[in-house]
């Protein structure tokens, strides 16, 4: 029996940095242009670009999880679909040094999902995805058979919906604990569509803005925004609020974390799927909130710290460094 399946999206990513790349701020005129941000990463057009040398790594939700949970020393599975191609070689191959167990099925039609990730040198970062096998998750690629664990990590992407929800109530009718990160696709369902399963969920991780968007409750109403998010969720919420921290509501109690203090910001890929899984991973060790939130936040600091979604995350001795031990925490209630 696994301690833990991971199930979502696999990608193959590749990391470009330059320093001319540049950041753009100009609501004025982006807006007008589309950039609903006002912000936009920038270089010459037609022009031929020098970038530092390319790093190649796995990403994807369900493959950076999977790392955080082996690494801290649990038996680890990976649920995903990847295109019948050499990058899905190389993504398995990497997974698989990492000593996690792969349920994967493989699509001839479509490649492995890929993403460019096209970094400045201030460590802010545009994605360019192409989700190719990803995403072409069906019913029939659901192993009932193999979902043998005690908890599940669904970082959904854009599989179908109807697979989501039929995954959750079978997982659910096994008893296996589940934990869920959705993606936007999934929060763009709305709060009244994703019921079923948001009452199925044993922990689930948000950022602030999204709680705020499926709540519909103003971003700076925070303590409102967790009343109507634990009406949602049956279970653990977690909301991260950037360098704010994070907090989580079991329902009766609000706990509150602060940040550690990053050495350098290099690269924000993959920081939350970091923050979701040190956080399952310290609650599964422990079962205490306060240990799953320090690991959690620890875990996010380390990899924001290096190029990747994966170089940085910290095994079960690095978190030991005395660099991790204090974090400010809190409780109240709710």
């Amino acid at each position: 029996m696994f301690d833990i399946l991971t199930i979502g999206t696999v990608t193959r990513d590749v990391f470009l940095t330059s320093s001319c790349f540049k950041v753009l701020r100009d609501p004025k005129h982006l807006e007008a242009l589309g950039f609903k941000t006002g912000e936009a990463e920038c270089f010459a057009l037609g022009s031929k670009i020098e970038v530092q040398e390319p790093i190649f790594a796995t990403g994807g939700g369900a493959a950076n999880t999977a790392v955080t949970f082996r690494r801290q020393g649990l038996k680890t599975g990976l649920i995903a679909k990847l295109g019948n191609d050499d990058l899905g070689k190389a993504v398995a191959n990497d997974l698989k040094k990492e000593k996690i167990s792969l349920i994967v099925s493989r699509k001839k039609d479509d490649g492995t999902a890929y993403s460019i990730i096209l970094l400045t040198e201030s460590g802010e970062r545009t994605i360019l995805v192409y989700r190719g096998a990803s995403e072409d998750f069906k019913k029939k690629d659901i192993p009932s058979k193999k979902l043998n664990c005690k908890w599940a990590y669904i970082t959904p992407g854009a599989i179908p919906f109807s697979v989501i929800k039929e995954l959750v109530f079978l997982l659910k009718k096994k008893g296996i604990k589940i934990a869920f990160n959705p993606s936007k696709h999934y929060l763009d369902f709305g709060a009244e569509k994703l019921t079923p399963i948001l009452k199925n969920l044993d922990l689930v991780i948000v950022n602030r803005e999204e709680a705020s968007y499926l709540t519909g409750v103003l971003y700076k109403n925070e303590r409102l925004i967790f009343k109507k998010f634990d009406d949602l969720v049956s279970g653990i919420a977690v909301i991260t609020d950037g360098v704010r921290g994070a907090k989580v509501s079991d329902g009766k109690y609000l706990y509150s974390a602060g940040v550690f203090k990053e050495k350098k910001l290099i690269d924000r890929t993959g920081a939350g799927d970091a923050f979701g899984s040190g956080f399952v991973a310290g609650l599964i060790e422990k079962g205490d909130i306060h240990y799953a939130l320090r690991l959690a936040t620890a875990n996010a600091t380390s990899v924001v710290e290096q190029i990747g979604t994966q170089t940085g995350i910290l095994t079960k001795k690095e978190f030991l460094n005395k660099r991790w031990r204090y974090l400010d925490l809190d409780v109240e209630p709710l």
